[in-house]
């Protein structure tokens, strides 16, 4: 027996708690602030300091030298609760008494008898004090701190005190009032630190609701990281005066990290470096120096950028100038690499590659180039591409990791591959495989060309051969460690068997099973390198990664009744979208329920492949059905080798009614042992031919 009972409410404020520290990092900048708010919510919650159901947004803040949560109606003391506890019968005696007594800290005097049903009972009756904000909040707080999600702590001073960069200050505050409390050494106060060069002195915070407003006005920060991306938004829109902007979110929300207070200016560069390849410059302006370059209508980039500054100035001449200077370095390094290539051909650097180590139990990149110039052959003659070109392709897949513009900028693996097999003179489709091989998602707006299908096989053959390389080494994926992407592997290999399966009438033939390709690939490692399970064990990794990938959007049974067949990876989407429209049907739940009722019947026997003798057929029911299943079988098949999975099933669903009758009339597991045999084959051609695009078994209740 428990009875709660509530003492009056105390006053909800405002809280607000803010870390000053050092420049923190900022591709996970935000996300630090939003788990630390979620994470003292949760806290606070959990000793009712917040009242439930609870029905305010707290707010996170975040700029490069402060993390800082504010919540709304938050208790200064949460709620003492009266509770009742029933205890031992009475007649137990009085050491049970006393032992109850104790255990929940009352007088055994206070105890109370109450009647129960099995006779007088013991009652304890004691309140529980309601947590007090001053008192918790500090370790709500470090609790907090614990689990954001920082890759690499640091230590400052001489403390113990660990965090992704050194705090130097600590606010606490509930409404007007200073939370008193320590946190690696840091006193709690109600004044914080402003913008690093356009505010100086301290900054009293009035107020934990006036924190935003308070920092803006007299600090010159932007708190909010939401408000500063999207002011900063609008300020390039505006000084790119009619440009195309080459952005994106990922670029935009490290600049946000960057700075408290945003100004947007306009830069400009020598128009003789237009000459280099785009990506180049790009890639200069965007992930060296965080610039957002400019382009005309057509994409073609102009001799402008924009650079996001913290700092503010009526002048700005100077900020200006040192960015161009800068720029223009890293884009004069870039143009003489770009030279210095143009010197030698690119297929004249492959012999070179036996000197880089590619890992050292899978050997050199020219190790790797030589396996996957021989499965990218496999993979074309099974595709229908050209198997010398897929050859040459793979060959100079990767020479460019030896050129000094790739040594400069790695992220332009692949592209500068294309633009200097372009230069020789190589075969367009080559070109076009160098610079598609390492896209995380195989995908072509134009569709099936033979152009795509050669970028296909270097796109499969690289993937393959680092996912059964290093499988079979026993380098597999653990936890959220991916030290050599195998799930990115994994997830672009599949997206290139779907875009195939789509185009399979363009293709004009049945795209190969991976697990083809992944046994060929196993026979080009040396003897002994690799586990014998290897081939099993990526097939399985395969299998998970698609479920996985097609459960985000389809039921679970669904995709089980696809997966669970092991499919050919170009048939699986399709299979799926069929299983869905089966599934609305009305025959599909019976279907579905008697295909898990055959498959019960035939695990329990050993007769079930034995031969079907058609003289045996003795009653109207079952004749009835070998008749349909003899029918429709030729359908079905036809259907799937059009990939038309849903008329199969479809055509599949029209002997429902013959099903349901069979089971309702004919006795399976009769006494008479040949009938029986006859019967189990019956049902095993039927259960075949029901399976044939997925297992609709799992799709029963």
């Amino acid at each position: 027996m428990l009875k709660k009972k509530s003492a009056k409410i105390s006053e909800a404020q405002s809280l607000l708690v803010e870390l000053l520290t050092e420049e923190l990092p900022p591709m996970s900048l935000q996300r630090l602030a939003e788990r630390f708010r979620d994470a003292l919510a949760a806290g606070l919650e959990g000793v009712s300091l917040l009242p439930r159901p609870y029905v305010a947004n707290p707010h996170c803040f975040a700029t490069p030298r402060r993390l800082a949560v504010l919540i709304q109606g938050v208790l200064e003391k949460a709620t003492d609760v009266h509770n009742d506890k029933a205890g031992p019968l009475v007649s137990a005696g009085a050491d049970m008494a006393k032992g109850f007594a104790k255990k929940w800290g009352v007088p055994v005097e206070s105890l109370k008898k109450i009647p129960t049903s099995d006779g007088d009972k013991w009652l304890a009756s004691y309140t529980s004090a309601g947590a007090v904000l001053d008192d918790v909040l500090a370790q709500k707080v470090e609790e907090a701190l614990k689990v954001l999600p920082v890759q690499k702590l640091m230590r400052w001073g001489n403390s113990e005190a660990q965090f992704a960069r050194p705090v130097h200050g600590l606010v606490m505050m509930h409404g007007k009032h200073v939370i008193p409390g320590k946190i690696w050494g840091l006193e709690s106060r109600n004044y914080t630190l402003g913008h690093r060069f356009l505010s100086s002195g301290k900054i009293a915070i009035p107020g934990a609701d006036q924190y935003e407003a308070v920092l803006e006005k007299k600090s010159s920060v932007i708190v909010s990281f939401s408000k500063r991306k999207e002011l900063i938004r609008a300020e390039l829109e505006k000084k790119a005066a009619g440009a195309k902007i080459v952005w994106d979110d990922v670029l935009l929300d490290e600049v946000t990290a960057l700075v408290e207070y945003p100004v947007v200016y306009s830069g400009s560069f020598s128009p003789e470096f237009l000459g280099l390849p785009q990506e180049c410059l790009i890639v200069s302006m965007q992930k060296h120096q965080r610039y957002f370059p400019l382009s005309d209508a057509n994409g073609k980039l102009l001799p402008r950028f924009l650079l996001v500054s913290n700092m503010r100035t009526s002048n700005p001449a100077n900020i200006i100038r040192g960015n161009e200077r800068v720029l223009r370095a890293r884009l004069a390094d870039a143009k003489f690499f770009y030279d210095q290539d143009h010197k030698e051909y690119l297929q004249a650097r492959v012999p070179r590659l036996a000197q880089v180590v590619y890992h050292h139990k899978l050997g050199s990149q020219l190790d790797r180039v030589m396996r996957v110039q021989e499965l990218a052959g496999r993979i074309a003659r099974g595709i229908g591409a050209d198997v010398e070109l897929a050859k040459r392709a793979a060959w100079l897949s990767k020479a460019d990791l030896l050129t000094g513009m790739v040594g400069e900028f790695p992220e332009l693996q692949g592209v500068m591959g294309a633009y200097y097999a372009d230069d020789d003179h190589e075969n367009s489709a080559v070109v076009c495989a160098l610079a598609d091989q390492y896209k995380l998602r195989f995908e072509k707006d134009s569709g099936v060309t033979p152009e795509s299908l050669l970028s296909a096989c270097l796109y499969l053959a690289d993937r393959i051969d680092a996912l059964v390389g290093f499988f079979g080494i026993g380098e597999t994926p653990t936890g959220e460690k991916d030290p050599f992407g195998l799930r990115r592997a994994a997830l672009g290999l599949i997206s290139t068997f779907e875009l195939m399966g789509a185009a399979r009438q363009i293709v004009g033939r049945e795209f190969p099973d991976v697990r083809d390709f992944l046994m060929y690939a196993s026979t080009l490692f040396p003897t002994g390198v690799l586990k014998l399970t290897v081939v099993d064990q990526v097939h399985d990794f395969i299998l998970e990664r698609y479920w996985n990938y097609l459960a985000a959007g389809f039921p679970k049974d669904a995709v089980e009744a696809v997966i669970s067949q092991r499919p050919n990876l170009a048939e699986v989407n399709a299979r799926v979208q069929a299983v869905q429209t089966f599934r609305t049907l009305p025959e599909a739940e019976s279907l579905a329920s008697a295909n898990k009722r055959i498959r019960n019947i035939l695990k329990k026997s050993d007769a079930a492949t034995g031969r079907l003798d058609e003289a045996l057929l003795k009653e109207p029911a079952e004749q009835a059905l070998y008749e349909s299943v003899k029918k429709i079988e030729p359908q079905i098949e036809s259907n799937i080798l059009r990939c038309d999975y849903t008329e199969a099933l479809k055509i599949l669903a029209g002997i429902r009614g013959i099903v349901d009758k069979f089971f309702d009339d004919v006795l399976v597991n009769t006494e008479d042992m040949q009938l029986r045999a006859n019967r189990l084959a019956l049902l095993h051609r039927l259960n075949m031919l029901m399976n044939r695009v997925a297992d609709i078994s799992k799709l029963a209740a």
